[in-house]
Formats: C-alpha cells, sequence, structure tokens
C-alpha cells in the first residue's frame, strides 16, 4: 500500500499579486517524505502547483494557480489507502478544500489527514479550525513535527491496521481524539534531508522568483532549526512551535548543504527557519564549517530572524565569508508602545549596528513591518514612516509592508471578524474596514523608501535596475517581486478573459507561451 503526499495550489488575490503569489517549495512536506521512506513506505506525491504552476483559473476575487482537483483525482493511485494533503499557507485554504472535497467524492473509502505547517509564519494553526476540515471530509489532523505523528500514523495504515483502532498518538487531532500535545522529534540531526527526488524542481526553478530572491539558476530551502521563542501576539508560531527553539547541528546543515550540491547541482539555500540565529554560536560554528569545506555557496535568511540574536559585526563578517548575501529582520513598528503591545521587542540601536555591518560585507537586508494591529493610529502609523526613514539612511537595501491579518492560531485570530473565507485571511485583508487607510499608507511609505533610496543610495537603485530588467537574476525581493506580479498578472488576466468565453489556454499551450518570452 502507497501512501500520497499532495501539495496544494497557489493562490493569489487578484487585486495583489505583488504582497500575495509568493511561492514557497514544500519544505516540511519534502522532509515529512523523507522520514516516510526511512521507515520504507512507498511515497507518491501530487505537487498540485509545482507540476503545472503557469496553469491558472479564477475564482471569485482569486487566481488558482497549478493542475485542478479533477487532474488531481485522476492521478491518485488505486493501491493508495491513506492521502496526505499539506496545510501550506493559509491563503491556500480554498485550494485545500476543493481538493479535499474531491477527492472524499471520488474515494469515501480512502482515509484522508491535513498536515499542519508549524514552521512557517504565513501558515495557520489547525487547532482552531480543525472542525470545518473535518466536516469537508478529512479523518483527521496532523499537528507539531510531522515526522513524529504523522510518521506513526502512516505505519499504522500501512501494516493493514484498522483506522477505527487506531491509537492515541501525540500531535493527531480527529473528531473523537484531540491530543493536547503536539508531536516533535526528539532529536533534529535523526532527520533524512528532505525528498526533493520526488518534487518537480525543475518546474520552480523555471519561474526565476522564489520566497528569497532568486540569484542563481538553481536554489533550495533548507532549514536549520524549528521553533521561534519569542510571543509575538500577530504570530501563529507560538502556537504552533510552542514557543520552543530546536536547533539542528552545524554538521548536520552544512552536510545537507552538499549532499544539495552533489545531487541536485544546487549552489543557493534559502534558510526558511523562523528563527535561524537564535543561537551566536551555532551561527558560527555553520560558517566555520563551510569554510573550512571550502564550499562556493550562497545563502540567505529569507523567512527573517530577531536581529538582536545576531551578536555583532564579527557574526556578521563571518556569515558573508560562508557566502549569506540576505537577511531580513523584522522591526514590525516604530512606535514603543504598539511593540510593547504586540510584545515584540526590538532594539533599534542595535538593529542599525547590524544593518551597517551588513552592507559593509555585501549582504543585502531587508526590514519587514506590520501595520493595522488594534490600537494603531496616524501617530504610531507616522513613528513607522520615521523609523524606515532612519532604517534606509543606515542602509537597508528593501522593506516590507504587511498588514495584520488574524492568522488561524495567533491572539488575534478570535478578536477580529469580517472575513468569508480563511483564504482571506492574507496580509492584502481587503475585508477589514480600515482597509483602505492602511493601504494608502502603505503605498506612501514605498514611494517615500524609493525616493529615500535615491537620495541616499543611488547607485544601489541603479544596480537594481539592471537586475530586474537585464539578468532577472534578483538580489532583493524589490526586485523579484515586481517581476513576479507581472507573471501573474498577465497569466491572470489571459486567463480570466479566456474563461469568460469558455475558451481557456491549454496549459501546456500557455507554459510553452511563456517560456519563449
Amino acid at each position: 500500500m502507497s501512501i500520497l503526499l499532495i501539495n496544494p495550489n497557489l493562490v493569489v488575490q487578484r487585486n495583489d499579486p505583488m504582497t500575495t503569489g509568493v511561492v514557497y517549495m514544500p519544505l516540511a512536506l519534502a522532509s515529512f517524505a523523507a522520514a516516510l521512506k526511512l521507515k520504507h513506505l512507498h511515497v507518491d506525491v501530487i505537487d498540485a502547483f509545482g507540476l503545472a504552476p503557469f496553469q491558472a483559473r479564477c475564482q471569485d476575487k482569486f487566481l488558482i494557480l497549478g493542475i485542478d482537483s479533477n487532474q488531481i483525482v485522476q492521478r491518485i493511485p488505486e493501491s493508495t489507502r491513506c492521502i496526505f494533503l499539506f496545510a501550506n499557507q493559509v491563503i491556500n485554504h480554498l485550494s485545500l478544500v476543493d481538493i479535499l472535497r474531491a477527492i472524499k467524492g471520488r474515494f469515501p473509502d480512502k482515509i484522508l489527514g491535513i498536515l499542519e505547517n508549524s514552521q512557517a509564519v504565513t501558515a495557520y494553526s489547525l487547532t482552531p479550525v480543525v472542525d470545518e476540515l473535518f466536516g469537508h471530509g478529512a479523518d483527521f489532523a496532523v499537528i507539531g513535527d510531522l515526522e513524529e505523528g504523522g510518521v506513526q500514523v502512516a505505519q499504522w495504515l500501512a501494516a493493514g491496521q484498522s483506522w477505527a483502532s487506531i491509537p492515541d498518538i501525540p500531535g493527531i487531532l480527529t473528531p473523537n481524539k484531540r491530543h493536547a500535545s503536539r508531536g516533535e522529534v526528539p532529536d533534529l540531526d535523526g532527520l533524512a534531508n528532505p525528498a526533493w527526488d520526488l518534487f518537480p524542481l525543475e518546474n520552480y526553478w523555471s519561474l526565476r522568483f522564489a520566497h528569497g530572491p532568486q540569484t542563481r539558476a538553481r536554489y533550495l530551502p533548507l532549514m536549520t532549526s524549528r521553533g521561534c521563542p519569542y510571543p509575538c501576539r500577530f504570530c501563529v508560531a507560538p502556537a504552533t512551535t510552542g514557543r520552543r527553539w530546536r536547533g539542528r547541528s552545524a554538521a548536520k546543515v552544512v552536510d545537507e548543504m552538499v549532499a544539495c550540491m552533489e545531487t541536485f547541482q544546487v549552489d543557493e539555500f534559502h534558510i526558511e527557519d523562523l528563527n535561524p540565529t537564535v543561537s551566536d554560536k551555532r551561527i558560527r560554528e555553520i560558517c566555520t564549517l563551510i569554510l573550512q569545506r571550502k564550499l562556493k555557496v550562497s545563502w540567505k535568511l529569507v523567512a527573517g530572524t530577531k536581529v538582536e540574536s545576531i551578536k555583532d559585526g564579527v557574526t556578521v563578517r563571518m556569515m558573508a565569508e560562508a557566502g549569506c548575501d540576505y537577511i531580513s529582520i523584522s522591526p514590525e513598528s516604530g512606535a514603543p508602545e504598539m511593540l510593547e503591545a504586540m510584545h515584540k521587542p526590538f532594539k533599534v540601536h542595535h538593529a542599525l549596528e547590524i544593518i551597517r555591518h551588513m552592507g559593509e560585507n555585501g549582504i543585502r537586508s531587508q526590514a519587514c513591518f506590520v501595520i493595522g494591529f488594534p490600537g494603531e493610529g496616524p501617530l504610531q502609523r507616522q513613528k513607522s514612516f520615521q523609523l524606515a526613514h532612519t532604517l534606509t539612511q543606515a542602509g537597508v537595501d528593501e522593506i516590507a509592508i504587511f498588514m495584520i491579518t488574524p492568522v488561524p492560531g495567533s491572539e488575534l485570530f478570535t478578536q477580529v471578524q469580517g472575513f468569508k473565507s480563511l483564504s482571506d485571511l492574507n496580509f492584502t485583508p481587503v475585508w477589514r474596514d480600515d482597509y483602505a487607510g492602511l493601504n494608502r499608507f502603505r503605498k506612501k511609505l514605498y514611494f517615500a523608501f524609493l525616493l529615500w533610496k535615491l537620495r541616499y543610495f543611488p547607485w544601489k537603485i541603479a544596480r537594481q535596475c539592471f537586475n530586474f530588467f537585464v539578468r532577472r537574476r534578483f538580489e532583493t525581493k524589490m526586485e523579484m517581486i515586481p517581476y513576479r506580479a507581472m507573471v501573474w498578472k498577465w497569466i491572470g488576466m489571459r486567463q480570466c478573459c479566456k474563461s469568460r468565453v469558455g475558451h481557456a489556454v491549454p496549459p501546456d499551450e500557455e507554459r510553452s507561451r511563456h517560456a519563449a518570452r
């Protein structure tokens, strides 16, 4: 009997392909697949987005990219007993539900499980929404480390055991059993490297954009640690990780880099940890090993890190020498009262020092802000405006501005109303009463940032224009995101217009046209 893993479609909010439509390789799913293979289980994968990233259909205000649910159902092997669907990002929820319904309608006897993505701030906790998933046909959900509870369930079912008699397993939620604890791998170093051989990597690479800036022709995501110790109230991580941080050893991290280089000819790595630099000692050990083994690699902290955990300029210099060329940090707000309300500590002077060290060592830097937190007003947003100016003067290469949204699992989820679908809970929440005002501020700050950067660092603007228009190899997200938005906008306009007249372009033809451009 085989185990089937499904990565759902990518969902883009059509009015904002700049903020939504971010491409994430399904790292947690690839790690889960490797854990299953390590137990000698037969694993099949259907990556709904990755198989056809240029195939699109419109659904209300969303653009859905990848093969449709009927095509997914047709690919399911008859020998499959258990199917796991990966709840990768909250905006993709409507795709997840559509696939879940289609499979249950076609294969009512197959056992369906939903996998939580516990290591991403753009994902969502399944615990507060699991009843909805059960209502759509799911039999169980896996929370926490998938390699723990998920593997135990797969082994039980693959052995032919009855689902009705499944034992009480940590991290498994069913309509009748709600285990209080998350599944947690005791030793991350014991995990197998992600099974990327099961995924359509060439299709991801052909996009020329990713979550982080794709500088080279090939890249892979990498997770060097799990969890985050901080209690930010707008974030889902405290719920999905229990504020517990665990790091892989430096040797294991570098060994995975080497394996990816040898197997997939990859020399660019996007670090997707929630907080990779919690241990300064470990980061320095990783850098030392990369240099000792003379690896010619590029690596980027694309999901962000707590800037205070980057100790000093010595660490920054070591990271740069070892190939780190991009770091994202999160000031979140320039208003101390808002940081206190968010439970988000941030030391401005330390951030300015680290940003200067990054600039001196050739590391591109990003600063992320959130707006619209309860209690925030014009005065607090103006303080964020001023902090963005200060960071720009210090040399930050780009900023990102996200509107607060009540992701399931965050403290805000039970306090905010007005959305119709969980897919509405993205960083462009048009359902918010104050969305128009927040959007005006966001646009104003982005425009001001470009003017400040043109004033203080005009050569950086020139370099970014060259990367965007000529190289199509990106050193910052601000270079890459407009390119991605144009691709999604063009595909969306063409597919939606064709759909209105019942004349959609075949996906293979669409793909070949895009490749030709």
